[in-house]
Parts: C-alpha cells; structure tokens; sequence
C-alpha cells in the first residue's frame, strides 16, 4: 500500500521536525494521557453509559482537531491525499478513534485506574513487536534494555497477581491491541498526511461510527438527560483527548513509533502520582522504585534514538564525500 518514494509531509504546525522534537512531544503527550486516565476513571462513572461519554468526548475532540486542522490550511491537504491511502485513513477512523474507545471505556468502568494505566501502557510492547517487521525499525541493545528495563518497573508497579483480571481488563488488552495496531498504520501515513490533518481525520472518521453505534443501539436518547456536571466532565475530557492526540501524532512524524510508544509508558506515572495524592497515601518504596526505572528506561531509549537519528544525519554527508572521491 505504501512505497519508500512516498513524499514526506512538512510538519503543519510551527514545532521543528526531528526525533529530539519527536521526544519531546512524545513526552508532552505522556503526561496528558496519564491525566487522561485519572480523569476518565471518574468522568466515565458520571454518565449513564460509558459508549455514549465516549461518542461525546470523542466528538469535542473531533471539534477541535478539525478546528485547528482547517486553520492550518487542512483542505488543501485532504485534496492531496492519494487515492490508495484512504483505505488505510478510514481504518484508522474505525481501529482507533472508534471501536477501542468503546471497548476501553467499557472496561474502564470496571476496572480500576491502576490496572487500566498498565495494561494500556503494555502498548509499547506491542507497538515495538509491530514496528520492526512493518515499518522497518530497528532495535538496537540499548533500547532494548530499554524495553525491558520498562516492564520490570511496571511489574514492580502493579505485579501481575495484584491486577484483578476481569472482563474490564480484557477490554482495555483488546482495545490496547487496536491502538497498537493504528500506530503502525498511522506512521506510515504520516509520511504523506500532515499529523494535523491525520488526527482530524482519525476522529472524525471515529465520530461518525460512534454515532452510529449509538443510533443502532438505541443510546442517542440518554443525550437529553444529561445535566450540567456530566456535560462538564464531557467538555473537560474531551478537550484534553484533542490535546493528546495533537501531540501524539506530531511525535509520531518526528521519532520512531517504537520510541514514541516507550515514552508514552510515562503516562502510568502520571496516574499512579495523581491516585496517590488523592488517596493521601503516599506509593510504597517498590512502587516508587518500579517508577523510577520506567523513567530511566524512557530515558535511555530516548537517548539512544536521538543518538542513532544523529549518527544516520552524519553518515549521510560522509558517503556523499565518499562517492565524490572516488568520481
């Protein structure tokens, strides 16, 4: 579906291109996504029904993307679009701004935050599985120390035995295992699509669906009873889901996906500090050391993707001058 010769797409946004910025962005997104989980444990509990908090959500989010999106010159560049790369864009709409969401929230109101920060976070695992084979990347020694150093810290976190696995916990894997997927899909795209105009897309598209799956379930009623403190948690939620998926998707233009999906790890600290401080108890020692390497893993991984794009930059120059002398 995709060929090496397909045109790089110049950021749409004013934030320099490269993997450090790709970093960094991965880790603005991180931290959102950790206040996203805390946040939608008690918002999705304030609804009646979590498939319809997630179209809403969803579609304040979708509101603000294509927002921004159009700002930024958005359909110019939907014209330009290639004809064979819509298959993929709607796949994106439906195995990652729609069906695991539903799944996700679905089980989210079942499970706790802790185990949904987990097992979510199993998406770097995944997503550095699928990026070797299908996007090309490469893992060298450190990052995957890296990987692994990261599923020590999080089995330190929340061991396995601790998480009470259930039908909200099969969800959320499943609904993991969607987003794992997308990922490698959506990189390749991005390689054509502006990361503006791709998360526009990605929840628009998801939007329609989620409305649809209201209507055929015969949910669209429960919109007229919702009060003010429920569209509140809507308005709240959903702003901050654009604001993840903005800078999720700018990461991914910039750095490898499996880079990006190591760092987005940093969210389950995030969440596990907010669920603390709430509870006024602060995390055990084991805890607080399992954060600690995660955060040091992040860090290595990260360190040695910037260390390998700036080697790649330096190498390109050196064998332009090779084949020059020897013209």
């Amino acid at each position: 579906m995709f060929t090496r010769s397909d045109r790089l797409a110049k950021p749409a946004i004013a934030i320099p291109g490269g993997v450090g910025w790709g970093i960094v962005l991965a880790i603005g997104a991180a931290l959102i996504s950790g206040l996203a989980i805390y946040l939608n444990a008690f918002a999705v509990k304030q609804l009646p029904d979590a498939a319809v908090y997630t179209t809403l959500k969803n579609a304040i989010a979708a509101f603000v993307l294509v927002a921004i999106a159009l700002g930024l010159g958005a359909a110019r560049d939907v014209r330009a679009i290639e004809r064979r790369h819509w298959p993929a864009v709607f796949a994106v709409g439906v195995i990652g701004g729609s069906v695991p969401f539903i799944l996700f929230f679905t089980g989210l109101a079942q499970a706790s935050a802790p185990s949904a920060a987990f097992i979510q976070k199993t998406l770097f695992v995944w997503v550095a599985l699928l990026a070797v084979p299908f996007l090309g990347e490469r893992l060298g020694i450190a990052s995957v120390i890296g990987l692994g150093i990261l599923l020590v810290g999080q089995a330190l976190v929340l061991p396995p035995d601790g998480i009470r696995w259930g039908m909200g916990e099969t969800l959320i894997l499943v609904a993991t295992l969607f987003w794992a997927v997308e990922t490698i899909l959506v990189k390749r795209l991005l390689g054509s699509i502006p990361s503006s105009v791709m998360g526009a897309l990605r929840m628009g598209i998801g939007l329609v669906v989620l409305v649809g799956y209201l209507a055929l379930s015969g949910k669209l009623g429960v919109l007229a009873g919702l009060g003010a403190t429920q569209w509140a948690w809507v308005l709240l939620t959903g702003v901050i889901l654009a604001g993840y998926v903005g800078t999720w998707f700018a990461a991914l233009q910039r750095a490898p996906a499996s880079v990006v999906a190591s760092v987005l790890v940093l969210g389950a600290v995030v969440t596990g500090a907010l669920t603390a401080i709430s509870k006024g108890a602060p995390p055990s020692p084991t805890i607080v050391g399992g954060y600690i390497l995660m955060i040091a893993a992040a860090g290595i991984i990260a360190a040695w993707s910037v260390r390998a794009a700036r080697l790649l930059s330096d190498s390109g120059p050196r064998q332009a001058a090779v084949n020059a002398e020897s013209d």
